[in-house]
């Protein structure tokens, strides 16, 4: 919770603004945001005077404080609160100093200041997301006749579109960003409940300061303080996790993709090697890629840290900061990177053509076996197909060569029906339907 130099690193799985809204400046504000709210909060509920709160907003700015003595100083009570309630006690006038921190202990502030952080971050990271499923829209409309082979463990399969697995990104993508916008709106709450989660020092004046203190920092009223309860950080982890696993999704297809052998796809600003000049490599999807590997370990920190002592945790708690922090900044990198890689994505539809012919139409064996089906019945249908595509791979011809080469099949099938059969911009399905369902959903999602 430093402002000192960030990490070598940093820059590959953050993003500046996800750095600065998470780092030791905004870390401490958040903290300093707190006590001045609750102040404010007090002093309207008639418990600390109005002249003392606006005294302690006053100081309550992260200028006036040395963040890195601050951190320093934590070490001695695993909690930077005890160290910045010190200084900020010397900062007010003497009237105001007693009413420093009234009724709060060292967890409300840093799980609230922790909710304050992690609103501005998803803030960023809700935006990219919206911003990359608009890429998706604009692809999935754009390419939904672009004939694409659909693979099933890596192997080809049948034809689909690009634009259907645009559609596919785009409701993942839709379905992460309705989940962090609930937890954002509805479940980053405010955290205040003293020393043993009841407020006992505000005697029944608690509820009330809860409430305007919400009001004050714009965050949700909990039904009770909730410092061993960790549902909401729990949720916040699931859903960032999601997100990540959406984006990581994305990352691997596009890096399938731009595999030289199969060159379907390409960044428009591929990175360079310090070997290789030839080498055009897809390094947005790289990162992209490697912050969503690191995710669900941090996701897991969180979860593992749920089981918490009585009202107040001993290891657990302090154990969810930095995982958060680093959970925020991988998320939003991710994000960002996403949005720009699908803003600039090439399309490559003539290798996209060409990869579906590779296999000189074998990929039509399904809808050609049905064809054949409705005359000769499935098990003989489905034999004679096998061997004619065994046929094909040993002469080096195609499966519409085959079909019209041999007499048992000509005998049910004309010429016309064989083409119709072995095209595979003709068996798509639903193809066209499930784009525009996606497209109609996305629409929705966002007039909503």
């Amino acid at each position: 919770m430093t402002t000192s130099a960030e990490g070598f690193f940093t820059p590959l799985f953050s993003t500046p603004e996800a750095t600065e809204c998470t780092g030791g400046r905004a870390w401490l504000q958040a903290m300093l945001d707190f006590e001045r709210a609750l102040a404010t909060a007090q002093a309207s509920a008639g418990i600390i005077p109005r002249e003392a709160a606006e005294e302690i907003g006053r100081c309550c700015r992260a200028e006036l404080f040395d963040a890195d003595s601050i951190a320093q100083r934590a070490a001695s009570s695993a909690t930077p609160v005890i160290a910045l309630v010190r200084d900020l006690a010397e900062q007010v006038a003497e009237p105001a100093k007693p009413h420093v921190h009234r009724g709060a202990t060292s967890q409300d502030v840093i799980d609230t200041a922790a909710m304050l952080i992690s609103r501005r971050a998803l803030e960023l990271i809700v935006a990219d997301l919206r911003g990359a499923a608009e890429e998706c829209a604009r692809l999935a409309d754009q390419h939904r006749r672009t004939v694409l082979i659909g693979r099933s463990l890596l192997q080809q399969a049948l034809p689909t579109t690009f634009g259907l697995r645009c559609a596919n990104w785009l409701i993942a993508l839709d379905e992460a960003i309705g989940e962090l916008e609930r937890v954002r709106d509805e479940r980053l709450a405010v955290q205040f409940g003293g020393p043993a989660g009841n407020l006992s020092s505000l005697g029944a004046a608690g509820s009330q300061v809860i409430r305007l203190l919400a009001a004050e920092l714009g965050l949700a009223e909990p039904v009770l303080p909730w410092h061993t309860d960790r549902t909401r950080i729990a949720g916040l982890a699931g859903a960032l996790g999601t997100a990540s696993g959406v984006l990581g999704k994305i990352a691997l297809d596009v890096k399938l993709h731009s595999q030289t052998e199969v060159a379907e796809l390409a960044e428009d600003k591929p990175g360079g090697s310090s070997a290789m000049p030839h080498k055009q490599n897809p390094v947005s999807a790289v990162l992209v890629s490697a912050a969503a590997q690191r995710v669900p370990g941090l996701v897991a920190t969180l979860l593992a840290s749920m089981p918490q002592e009585h009202e107040r945790a001993a290891g657990p708690w302090q154990a969810e900061w930095e995982p958060l922090v680093e959970l925020l900044r991988l998320v939003a990198s991710a994000a960002h990177r996403t949005r720009h890689l699908l803003s600039g994505l090439r399309v490559r539809t003539e290798e996209m053509a060409a990869n579906v012919e590779l296999t000189r139409g074998l990929i039509m064996a399904e809808r050609v076996a049905a064809e054949l089906a409705e005359q000769l019945g499935r098990s003989a249908a489905q034999e004679l197909v096998g061997r004619l595509c065994r046929q094909a791979l040993q002469h080096q011809t195609s499966l519409r060569e085959e079909l019209l080469g041999d007499t048992r099949v000509r005998a049910v099938l004309s010429e016309e029906r064989i083409l119709a059969a072995t095209e595979p911009a003709d068996y798509l399905g639903s193809t066209d339907d499930f784009i525009d369902r996606a497209l109609n959903a996305h629409a929705g999602m966002e007039a909503r």
